[in-house]
């Protein structure tokens, strides 16, 4: 019965760093030109991140060759800022924009880099382990229209729900 217990968790914790059917991750990925923050520009709905505005994310390395998370937004219905440290390691090759991250121990969610603007890192489309998690990054606070479309219709044909996006607000 034990063991039968222990597989149906290793199963479960294996799962969360798969990527939905269609994704594939970004090729030739510099983790150095990576590192630094991030601007939330849209995302799909989660309990983790509702009701936030002024998202950004920061990744810098760890001393044990995995990348430091920090996530932040803000609450104006709570009136303050809420974070979240967690920790990433590449799950194959470090040349692959293919991730798992931790803010919760040993459980691990996928990050999966799909796109990826190369000439100067500006903007990134990131997958979660299946098609609820969708994210748009970028360098500054606002895109211009033409990524915002960009992302919509490649999100869209990879089966993520677009329709339901929320547009996050940096003012």
């Amino acid at each position: 019965m034990k063991l039968t217990l222990v597989l149906v968790l290793a199963l479960g914790l294996v799962g969360c760093v798969g990527m939905p059917d269609k994704v594939t991750p970004v090729k030739e990925f510099e983790l150095n030109r990576y590192l630094g923050k991030w601007y939330e520009i849209a995302r799909l709905d989660h309990s983790f991140e509702r009701g936030l505005e002024k998202v950004t994310a920061e990744y810098s390395l760890r001393k044990d060759g995995g990348v430091k998370v920090i996530n932040r937004g803000y609450s104006s219905e709570k009136g303050k800022w809420k974070e979240a440290e967690g920790k990433a390691y590449f799950v194959d090759d470090k040349t692959e924009g293919y991730l798992k991250v931790s803010f919760f121990g040993p459980f691990y969610g996928s990050y999966v880099i799909f796109d990826l603007e190369r000439e100067n890192y500006e903007y990134a489309f990131i997958s979660g382990p299946d098609n609820s998690y969708l994210w748009l990054l970028s360098r500054t606070p606002n895109v211009p229209k033409a990524v915002i479309d960009d992302f919509k219709r490649k999100s869209e044909e990879l089966g993520f729900a677009t329709q339901d996006l929320i547009f996050v607000s940096h003012d």
